[in-house]
Parts: C-alpha cells; structure tokens; sequence
C-alpha cells in the first residue's frame, strides 16, 4: 500500500509495490516514473507512484450478452459460427460454453435464466441439463 503523502527510496517502493529493485531503477530510467531531481539517494513520491499505477491499471472489458472472455485472445469475442451450449442448473441459470472464432479455444460465461431467451434469439443454443450432484 502506497501512501501519497510520503517519500519512498528505491528499496521501500520496491517493497511497497512488491518488486525488485531492479524494476523501480528500470521504470525511473525509461521515464515511466520520476523521482525527485538532485536528491541521493532518489527520493521517489507517493502521489507519482499512485499516479504511475493508475496508468497501468487496463480498464475493465465487459462482454456483451452474445459474447464471452476469450482466455486466449483476451478480449470479449462471439461464439464460432453463431453457436453455443448452455448447461442448465437447478436455480434457472447455467453456465454458456462455445468456441472462439478467432483461436477456437473453449469460452465459459455465466448466464442468468432471464437472459437465455435473448440469448436464443441471437445465437444458436443448444441447452443441456446439468449432471446430478454427487452426495447429498
């Protein structure tokens, strides 16, 4: 945790941020954080660390009701070919599964029972029910 109203040397940013040393030299070196000028040893502030880490920080990618988060492309895509399966759970819900029409890799997302109908009505569904719970 960093705090904004303090002055961190190398060693304590690198603690604080949970990296190593090296990381924080090569991030002041390329610019990509500033330290206070003319002081040894460099004398980093809190409010220029935050600020760093907001700008790393990628905004949240929200999917679409036809589309899920592609693991492998890392990005929201559309089921391959317009197809998908839901499996069905006793609460109305299910989880929808299908294909990446990018890379082909197998794409998971959580659907609410509301939302299938819609679902239905832009992609091809295929629904299943779910396989009985072992136990109690």
């Amino acid at each position: 945790m960093v705090k904004i109203h303090r002055s961190y040397t190398v060693d304590e940013a690198a603690r604080a941020l949970g990296v190593a040393k090296g990381t924080i030299r090569r991030w002041l070196t390329s610019a990509k954080l500033s330290a206070v000028e003319g002081l040894r040893p460099a004398l980093i502030l809190g409010s220029e660390i935050a600020c760093f880490l907001d700008k790393r920080q990628k905004p949240k990618q929200v999917c679409a009701l036809q589309e899920c988060y592609c693991l492998t492309c890392r990005a929201p895509r559309e089921p391959a070919g317009g197809m998908a399966d839901i499996i069905l759970h006793a609460n109305g819900g299910g989880n929808l599964r299908a294909l990446c029409a990018v890379c082909s890799g197998i794409m998971h997302k959580r659907v609410s029972g509301t939302a299938i109908p819609a679902l239905q009505a832009i992609l091809d569904v295929a629904i299943q029910q779910a396989l009985p719970r072992i136990g109690k």
